[in-house]
């Protein structure tokens, strides 16, 4: 299987690798980990890297904000959904080194997995260069998002609870109904109810799976979700 020429990805990322094998680790799948390793080290480290950046843009951002609502904003901005939409931005499916099965079952095009893979660069960016390095491409990528919202986002599972609250009086309550699929791609399904309406949700995380059903639901109930 040859590998993708990391260079081209590199320079949308605006850095120079020394060691470009780092980044090469960053875009190989858990399909293909036995021809060279994968990236879930790499993605370890970029969630937590990412997290930190966020936080202090965020905290730069917005003085005025306390600690809940600059809360909801970095959760906002580090969801699945969020790398995924940065991670098209920059065309990081095609650079994603995939198993000729993976990448005919759409692989490059999965949310969950381009989100993984960009945490894994955000590593690669990291271990290559330094907190800078990692921290400049993040600023690029993530101030015009965090200042595009004027207030902080609610997210469907929260926005689902202060509905059924105050019109049904009842909490919602989530239930996990199945959990599919190989440990590098899974698939949950989840079910949540309120006052016996109920609708389902799936996604590659249980939480993912969750906020999808709260927003099918909100859907039923007739409202907008966030």
């Amino acid at each position: 299987m040859s590998a993708p020429d990391p260079s081209e990805l590199a320079e949308v990322l605006g850095y120079r690798f020394a060691r470009p094998d780092r980044l090469l680790e960053a875009l190989t799948h858990p399909s293909v980990a036995g021809e060279g390793g994968a990236y879930e080290r790499l993605e370890f480290l970029g969630d937590r890297v990412l997290a930190l950046v966020v936080a202090d843009l965020l905290f730069q951002a917005f003085p005025e904000e306390d600690e809940g609502a600059l809360a909801k904003r970095h959760a906002d901005l580090v969801r699945g959904d969020t790398l995924a939409r940065v991670a098209r931005r920059i065309g990081l499916g095609r650079h994603l080194r995939l198993a000729p099965a993976e990448r005919a079952a759409g692989g490059a095009e999965r949310s969950a997995g381009l989100a993984d893979a960009l945490e894994a660069v955000i590593g690669a960016l990291y271990c290559d260069g330094g907190f800078e390095a990692a921290a400049s491409f993040v600023r690029r990528e993530w101030e015009p998002l965090a200042r595009g919202a004027a207030t902080p986002p609610k997210d469907a599972k929260t926005a689902l609870q202060e509905l059924t609250q105050a019109r049904l009086g009842a909490l919602p309550s989530y239930r996990l109904l199945s959990r599919e699929g190989p440990a590098h791609a899974p698939r949950f399904v989840v079910e949540v109810g309120a006052a016996g309406l109920t609708a389902q949700g799936t996604g590659a995380s249980k939480r993912a799976a969750e906020q999808a059903a709260a927003e099918a639901l909100l859907a039923k109930l007739g409202a907008r979700s966030p």
